[in-house]
Formats: C-alpha cells, sequence, structure tokens
C-alpha cells in the first residue's frame, strides 16, 4: 500500500516521473541532496518522500525555515544554545541538528542564512561535528542534510551572497523539481485528485469540470505552481461542490490568461521567415537567457525540458 506522501507525489508525466525515480535513488544512500524550483513547487514535500523512502524513516525528519530565522538567532536554532551564552538565553536549549540524530534535517530556502552561519554548517557537514552555542566542545551528530531553495545559488555565490564551498558540498546530488508550467501533462490527474481530497475533508460531493474548463487549467501556466493549484482546487470544491465546473466559473486569472495569449499573437514579417531558422535563433537565446540551463530555457520557450532537448539534439547535428 503507498504511504500518504506517495499518494501526494502525483504525476505521470516523462519530466516527474525522471524525477521521482532519481528521488527513489537518492533515498537508498545518505548522500547530501540540493532541492532546487520555484517557489510552491513542493520541494518540501520532495524531502519527505526522500526521508520516508529511506532507511532513517523511522527516525525524525526535522524541517526548518532558513528564511524565518532572525540573523542574530539562526546559529542558535541549528546548533542550540547553553544558558547564559547570550543575553536572552535563559536556559539550555537544544539546535535543530540535535533533534534530527539519526534522521533527516531539512533546510529549506538554505540560500536565506547569514555567512557566518554557512562556515559553521560546511564544517559540520564535512566532519558531522555540532558545537552549541556557548560551549567550547563539540559533539558528533548522525545527521543525513536535504536542502531547497528558490535561488539560483550559483549565482548567489558569484554575487558574495553564498559560500563557494558550501554550495559544492550541498550540490552533491541536485535535483531540480519542474513547475507545473512543465508538467501540462499532469495538470488534470492533480486537479482531480487535490479536488476528491478536499471534498473528503469537508464532506462534499467532487465538482466536475467541463472539456473547456479542463482544457484552460490545462493552458495556464500557474505561476504559484501546486500551492496555487491546491487553493484553487479548494475554491472550487467549496462554492461549486457536486456541480460542473464550466469556464465562466473560472478565476479570472486563467481566462484573462488565455485571452491576453489570443489577443497578442506572434507577428508575421512581410517578408515571411524559414521556421526553422527562426527557431534554431530562438533555442539560441533562450540557452543564452538561461546560461545554459535546460530546465530555464525550455520555460522561456514553453517546452518541457525532453521536447528542448530533442530540438538542441536535431540542430546541433
Amino acid at each position: 500500500m503507498k504511504t500518504k506522501i506517495e499518494h501526494d507525489m502525483l504525476g505521470q508525466s516523462a519530466e516527474f516521473e525522471n524525477i521521482q525515480r532519481t528521488a527513489k535513488i537518492m533515498a537508498s544512500t545518505d548522500v547530501t541532496v540540493l532541492i532546487q524550483g520555484e517557489s510552491g513547487t513542493g520541494k518540501e514535500l520532495m524531502a519527505k518522500f526522500i526521508h520516508a523512502q529511506s532507511s532513517r524513516k523511522s527516525s525524525p525528519m526535522v524541517t526548518i525555515n532558513c528564511a524565518a530565522l532572525p540573523e542574530t538567532l539562526a546559529e542558535s536554532a541549528l546548533f542550540g544554545h547553553t544558558k547564559g551564552s547570550f543575553t536572552d538565553a535563559t536556559c539550555d536549549q537544544q539546535g535543530r541538528i540535535q533533534s534530527a540524530h539519526n534522521g533527516t534535517l531539512f533546510l529549506d530556502e538554505v540560500g536565506e542564512l547569514p555567512l557566518n552561519v554557512q562556515a559553521k554548517l560546511l564544517r559540520f557537514l564535512e566532519n558531522g561535528e555540532c558545537q552549541t552555542v556557548g560551549q567550547t566542545k563539540t559533539e558528533k551528530v548522525n545527521v543525513r542534510v536535504i536542502a531547497a531553495t528558490n535561488r539560483d545559488l550559483f549565482k548567489e555565490v558569484e554575487n558574495g551572497n553564498f559560500r563557494e564551498d558550501l554550495f559544492y558540498r550541498l550540490n552533491v546530488v541536485p535535483l531540480a523539481i519542474p513547475c507545473l508550467r512543465e508538467r501540462g501533462g499532469d495538470i488534470e490527474l492533480l486537479i482531480n485528485h487535490l479536488s476528491a481530497q478536499v471534498a473528503l475533508k469537508h464532506s462534499i460531493n467532487v465538482p466536475r469540470f467541463s472539456v473547456k474548463a479542463m482544457e484552460l487549467c490545462k493552458r495556464y501556466t500557474w505561476p504559484g505552481n501546486i500551492r496555487e493549484l491546491k487553493n484553487f482546487c479548494e475554491r472550487m470544491v467549496i462554492l461549486l461542490g457536486g456541480k460542473t465546473i464550466n469556464a465562466e466559473n473560472l478565476p479570472v486569472e486563467i481566462t484573462a490568461e488565455q485571452q491576453t495569449k489570443v489577443s497578442n499573437p506572434f507577428s508575421l514579417p512581410e517578408g515571411g521567415v524559414i521556421l526553422e531558422q527562426l527557431e534554431a535563433q530562438l533555442i539560441q537565446q533562450a540557452m543564452e537567457k538561461s546560461h545554459g540551463n535546460q530546465s530555464k530555457a525550455a520555460r522561456l520557450l514553453g517546452l518541457t525540458r525532453s521536447a528542448l532537448l530533442y530540438r538542441l539534439n536535431k540542430y546541433s547535428s
């Protein structure tokens, strides 16, 4: 029987199935993983999936949102502190790293960590030694680290905002989560699944989507990704439970985007174009704008990554 996490990791597109296969391979080891993806793509859910598939699944997975940590408390939150080690330290406090002993530590939005804490995290990753604030001795902690970010950490390194040595230590096995606009084939599957979940939770009949309404949902780019899709499904179930959802019932952002696409088509020059030449030039521009990142280039062109790879091979031959 599948666990709830496995059920939530739905997807039948080639891109997402490939990610799931890679995640299962990673789960069988203790290798450090860096999950990259836009906000709302389900990076934490992927981390939970890896932990649940690993040999550490009976031990805790401890999550810390690095973006929510005040700079002055980030070190204490991760490594703990002793009473009197700083002004507000009124008692001994265990850090999140120690709390995750024998389990998994998930560092969400790791790119937000202050530089001074990054140095201490690097030391821990290299030798497993954890030094509590206010203590001189260190202790060994057995933790598997999974980090996630929606930032381009390589660019953050170039800008001096992230340590290069820590980046390479975290980026042992990178895992890029595709955004929803790259998973068009999964939209209907996800909508049906999420709608059923919400309906069950609220004891409401599941609504039905008309063919036109579902097509509009498939064409929508979902800038908020899975998070936006979940909110959309909850709204539709609550407002239209047991009814048929037509195009006019959809939120304005979905229908307005389609109207914009229709009203602003590509203008063909009077002299015409050589289609293959134009496509090759657009692909080259997308690769330059994305600094060689194939997933980003595919998004710029409105293609799946596999479709882009096919075209890159086609024009390189």
